[in-house]
């Protein structure tokens, strides 16, 4: 069992506990996910939630639902190049629709997000 502060994870944030990213949406509700990017394997727990809830690499910005654990919008980048990148992107979309991020359920307990 891993637990994170509750407080490490205020509204809008991503934090990492043992091998999984933990984030809270805006609205207050909490996911946890595998860590790791389907593109790159960048540490997702160094990302970003954007305005609709969505996680986003921190690498090359390819987006992920935090319910279903599916990408929903490729990156944009190769190694260290960001920039477009057609058919690349959109091949790695159709693999991160299919490779999803592993889902873990998160209860609160007291003050610690427990996985």
């Amino acid at each position: 069992m891993t637990s994170v502060p509750s407080s490490s994870v205020p509204p809008g944030s991503v934090t990492r506990a043992g091998e999984w990213t933990v984030a809270r949406r805006r609205d207050g509700s909490v996911r946890a996910v595998s860590s790791r990017c389907r593109h790159q394997l960048a540490d997702l727990s160094k990302g970003s939630l954007d305005a609709s809830g969505c996680l986003v690499c921190p690498w090359h910005g390819s987006r992920y639902d935090l319910d279903s654990g599916e990408m929903v919008a490729g990156p944009k980048g190769f190694l260290f190049y960001v920039g477009k990148t057609p058919g690349y992107t959109q091949m790695i979309k159709a693999y991160g629709t299919v490779l999803k991020l592993r889902r873990r359920a998160v209860r609160e307990v007291g003050d610690e997000l427990v996985l």
